[in-house]
């Protein structure tokens, strides 16, 4: 099986279903911010050393192709949303009973670990961003609230993860 069809040559490409819609469409944007969002979590799961993040981190990862799925048009159950928004709630309250008090703005950098971190979170709240706009051109669904809940802690969660890595090194102002 050969990766190109040529059916996207005239700047058109399909969504589940069949339709066939303009790449720049705000639908497209979209879920292609999430798929930026992955392709970057990719690098940082090779990165990091710790194998019960980079299992999170993947997990992650599969969430997000399902709320592509969706986006594009596919009848997607979401519903473990909610309890994923939980965990990383649990998640982030444990890593901010060992990091200091937050109580100034962090410059991105440090290490190259909390770097990354902070380049997901900004990805993240680009996708979340995406997301609004593109809903707020139609009816909200409950699925699409749970998607902007799950993209906002998301992004906090790897605030506190670029926190967590970069304790030492923090660059504050």
């Amino acid at each position: 099986m050969v990766i190109y069809t040529r059916t996207g040559d005239s700047g058109m490409t399909g969504l589940y279903g069949g339709k066939r819609i303009s790449k720049a469409d705000c639908q497209i944007e979209t879920y292609g911010s999430i798929d930026e969002l992955t392709s970057y979590m990719g690098l940082v799961v090779v990165k990091l050393k710790n194998d019960e993040e980079s299992d999170l981190l993947i997990g992650i990862q599969k969430d997000l192709y399902k709320i592509m799925g969706f986006l594009s048009g596919a009848k997607t159950e979401l519903s473990s949303l909610e309890t994923k928004v939980t965990e990383f709630e649990k998640m982030i309250d444990q890593i901010e009973e060992k990091l200091p008090e937050l109580n100034k703005f962090i410059i991105p950098g440090g290490n190259e670990i909390s770097s990354l971190f902070q380049i997901l979170r900004v990805l993240c709240r680009k996708a979340e961003r995406r997301n609004i706009d593109f809903f707020n051109k139609r009816k909200v669904t409950n699925n699409e609230l749970l998607i902007i809940k799950y993209l906002n802690r998301l992004s906090d969660l790897f605030f506190d993860f670029a926190r967590k890595y970069g304790k030492d090194n923090e660059v504050v102002l």
